[in-house]
């Protein structure tokens, strides 16, 4: 199996096994798709451009106010939640939640399938 297909694997695993998932990816720092599987009403372009936006300005953020490494970004909306993990030095996950989702199990969750991604990067 290739690591494509390891990658898809992995998030189509992770959509079934974690509730309240509505859509993931993996992104690369470019803001470029490497695989997703993310809401049919989505553009994959522009959420992942979104995505390495925000982690440019979290990373950011993190150093100018003396916070160490950034570790995860995370937007609560009225609908639910998008949560951002870097997966490699290169790589970053994506992950939408419903509005209901249980954050702690989901935070649980998204380490395991950082460290599933990284370990296949």
């Amino acid at each position: 199996m290739n690591r494509m297909d390891q990658l898809n694997g992995l998030l189509r695993s992770f959509h079934t096994s974690t509730p309240d998932i509505e859509g993931t990816a993996i992104i690369t720092n470019d803001g470029l798709i490497v695989t997703a599987h993310l809401p049919a009403s989505m553009e994959e372009e522009r959420v992942a451009a979104m995505a390495a936006a925000m982690l440019s300005l979290g990373d950011r953020t993190a150093a100018e106010l003396e916070r160490g490494d950034l570790e995860q970004v995370y937007v609560q909306g009225s609908d639910g939640y998008v949560l951002l993990r870097r997966a490699s030095a290169e790589t970053l996950v994506l992950v939408l939640t419903t509005k209901k989702a249980k954050l702690g199990l989901v935070f649980l969750d998204v380490g395991r399938l950082v460290d599933s991604v990284h370990e296949v990067l």
